[in-house]
């Protein structure tokens, strides 16, 4: 192999060594929302039966058919609820809503979004998330703790 060979490949290997560690970091991260306390949702999800004065926190999850996370998520949401009761879960087979999939730019399942009780939107993660970053979410906008 000659030196521009290897430099070649010494180069793609480190960028995707870089691109791996970026996905890896963002994959289920719950993100806020700038001015979470103001952040309006669209109309989206009043269509989907979305009624956030009913909790302290409504999470809804976007999960498609055949995805693993997506299952993974669900249970340990349910297992969540069970153990707090002012927590609203909300699933939504993002292939039988694709309006609204488009409306809140969803791009992956699971996609969940967290969801105050005035109706603003508090943050979303793309991705399963992580379960002591999910838990620690809900429990501070819940008030209990496991």
């Amino acid at each position: 192999m000659s030196g521009i060979g290897v430099v070649v490949l010494v180069v793609a290997l480190a960028g995707t060594a870089v691109l791996a560690w970026w996905m890896r970091a963002r994959d289920g991260a719950v993100r806020p929302v700038a001015n979470a306390l103001t952040a309006p949702l669209p109309d989206a999800p009043s269509r989907l039966g979305v009624r956030p004065a009913d909790a302290d926190l409504t999470v809804v999850q976007f999960s498609t058919a055949f995805c693993a996370p997506c299952r993974a998520t669900k249970a340990r949401l349910q297992q969540l609820q069970a153990a707090r009761p002012g927590l609203a879960v909300v699933h939504v087979d993002a292939e039988s809503h694709l309006d609204e999939v488009r409306e809140l730019e969803v791009r992956r399942t699971p996609t969940l979004f967290y969801v105050g009780r005035d109706g603003g939107l508090l943050g979303r993660s793309s991705g399963a998330p992580r379960p002591e970053e999910l838990t620690a979410l809900v429990d501070a906008h819940v008030g209990l703790s496991s």
